[in-house]
């Protein structure tokens, strides 16, 4: 079994994945716990007028986060360090966020940034941008939304080529489990009805 216990412990991603790593971290008394995101510290509180009807973007703590562990932003992995298949040190970079001509924002790693944090546990609590398009996607020419994810609307489920649907994360993107059960089964509805047809 992997234990925190006494080791210094670093959480790479943040989200509700994350802060339970953190929590089940200091339940198993480890020696510190810090936990990396890529994208830049979020504002103590939404700016309504800017995000709505959008999710708010703000800072979000959990009651893992409460308990303790230090929280680092805009930062990159780089390399893992250790010896006989043991990791000793983790290797990062700083990053600068900017936004592209077509909205999308861009990560640029600053030039002599890099850094190192002593870690003997990485836990890995870190999200996808999109459902790998290489090889079977690509293949069926189907067509993606704007971040990537294959385009199915969420009423029938159905994408750009004919008999084929999609649910879950590889239509909405990452999310929580309990959303791709809800769409799988809408989804199998769905499909069912046009099976009838």
């Amino acid at each position: 079994s992997i234990s925190a216990k006494g080791k210094h412990v670093i959480v790479i991603g943040g989200g509700d994945t994350g802060s339970d790593c953190v929590g089940t971290s200091v339940r198993q008394e480890a020696a510190s716990i810090t936990q990396l995101e890529l994208l830049p510290r979020p504002p103590d509180r939404e700016n309504k007028g800017l995000t709505w009807p959008n999710w708010p973007i703000k800072l979000r703590s959990s009651s893992s986060h409460e308990e303790g562990c230090g929280r680092e932003w805009s930062l990159m992995t780089k390399s893992f360090v250790g010896e006989a298949g043991v990791v000793k040190d983790l290797r990062v970079a700083g990053l600068q966020w900017s936004k592209e001509e077509d909205g999308r924002q861009k990560m640029n790693e600053i030039p002599g940034s890099e850094t190192t944090y002593k870690a003997d546990l990485v836990l890995l609590a870190m999200g996808f941008l999109h459902p790998v398009q290489d090889g079977l996607l690509d293949g069926l020419g189907i067509d993606y939304d704007e971040r990537g994810n294959v385009k199915a609307n969420a009423f029938d489920y159905k994408t750009s080529l004919s008999k084929f649907f999609a649910a879950g994360d590889i239509r909405r993107g990452q999310s929580l489990v309990v959303w791709a059960i809800r769409e799988g089964r809408e989804c199998a509805t769905a499909i069912d009805a046009f099976l009838k047809t």
